[in-house]
C-alpha cells in the first residue's frame, strides 16, 4: 500500500528483523495494514536504491523487513541506516524475538526448516537449538540498536496492534513504553529495565481481590493504601525522571519498562497503569500487559 508525500513531509522508514519464526510477517502485515509500502527479505545493498526509487514515486511510508536470508550481506546495513541517518531520515528499527522454547515449539508446528539449518543437519530438537544459536549470533549487534518486541506469549493481532501503536507516535520522540508481566513465565525479553516488585503487598491473598486485575478499583484501592506501593512507584519514577533526559539526548527512539511481579495479574499492572498515567503528560507512552492478553 502506497501513501504520497505531501509538501513538507518526509519519507518514514521501518525496519523489522529479527529471529526466525519470531513473526516478521506478521508485523509487516500489520505495517501494510498502517498505510506503508513494505518489502519482505531485502538484501541491505538495495536499501539506498530502493528509498531512492520511492522517493521518486512521493512513497511516504515504507517498511522493509530484513533477516538472516541475508546473512552474507547483513553486517553492512548498520553502516547503511548510519548513512541514511546522516541524510535526515530517522529510521525505526524493530526487532522480534521469542524465547527458544517458542521458535522450537513454531518450527515443529508448520515444519519449516531454518534458514540457518545446515546440509548435513539432522533434523530434531538440538539441530534446531543449534542453528538458533548461530541466528542469535548473527544479529546480536542489530538487536542492539533495535526497539525488541518479545513475541513468545503474544496472539498474531496482539503483536499486529503492537506494531501499530509502535509507529502510531512521531518517530523524532522518545517513546516510553511500560510493561507488566509475571515472573512465573519468565522475564520478559524486550525490557530495558525491569523492577520486581514482588516483595510488596499481594492482592491474590484477598479472596475478593483475587479474581481481579491491577486495573481493577478495588485491586487499585488496596494498593493505594499500602505505603510500600507508594514508595515503590516514587522510587521508580524518581530514576526515570532523572534518566530519561539522558536517554532522549542520545536518541533513543523507544525505552521499556517492565514491571514483574509472581502472576502478573496485579501489583505490575497496578504500577504499569499509574506510571503511564504519571508520565503521559510529558512523554509519549504506550502500555502493555503482556499475561491479560498473551497465549495461554
Amino acid at each position: 500500500m502506497n501513501t504520497a508525500a505531501g509538501p513538507g513531509e518526509s519519507t518514514e522508514l521501518v525496519v523489522i528483523t529479527g529471529m526466525s519464526g519470531s513473526g516478521k510477517s506478521i508485523a509487516l502485515h500489520a505495517l501494510e495494514d498502517a498505510g506503508c509500502f513494505c518489502v519482505d527479505n531485502l538484501p541491505p545493498e538495495l536499501l539506498e536504491p530502493f528509498i531512492a526509487l520511492e522517493d521518486q514515486r512521493q512513497a511516504r511510508r515504507l517498511a522493509i523487513a530484513v533477516d538472516v536470508r541475508s546473512r552474507h550481506s547483513l553486517p553492512q546495513l548498520p553502516r547503511l541506516l548510519r548513512g541514511l541517518r546522516r541524510r535526515g531520515l530517522t529510521p525505526r528499527l524493530l526487532f522480534l524475538d521469542a524465547n527458544d522454547q517458542t521458535l522450537v515449539r513454531r518450527f515443529s508446528e508448520t515444519r519449516r526448516r531454518h534458514p540457518l539449518s545446515l546440509p548435513n543437519d539432522i533434523d530434531g530438537h538440538q539441530a534446531l537449538l543449534q542453528a538458533i544459536a548461530r541466528e542469535r549470533d548473527l544479529l546480536g549487534a542489530l538487536r542492539e540498536r533495535s526497539h525488541v518486541i518479545d513475541t513468545s506469549f503474544l496472539r498474531s493481532a496482539q503483536l499486529q496492534a503492537i506494531v501499530k501503536d509502535l509507529i502510531a507516535v512521531p518517530a523524532a520522540h522518545l517513546t516510553l513504553v511500560f510493561e507488566s508481566f509475571a515472573f512465573k513465565r519468565g522475564i520478559t525479553m524486550d525490557a530495558d529495565y525491569v523492577f520486581d516488585v514482588r516483595m510488596l503487598p499481594n492482592p491474590h491473598y484477598d479472596a475478593e481481590l483475587r479474581p481481579l486485575t491491577g486495573r481493577d478499583q478495588p485491586v487499585i484501592d488496596f494498593l493505594d493504601r499500602q505505603p510500600e506501593a507508594q514508595r515503590m512507584l516514587e522510587q521508580i519514577a524518581g530514576f526515570l525522571r532523572a534518566w530519561l533526559p539522558a536517554l532522549a539526548r542520545d536518541h533513543r527512539s523507544y525505552v521499556t519498562v517492565a514491571i514483574g511481579c509472581t502472576g502478573g495479574q496485579h501489583r505490575s499492572i497496578y504500577l504499569v497503569e499509574k506510571l503511564a498515567a504519571l508520565f503521559g503528560a510529558e512523554w509519549q507512552t504506550l502500555r502493555r500487559h503482556r499475561e491479560l492478553d498473551s497465549v495461554p
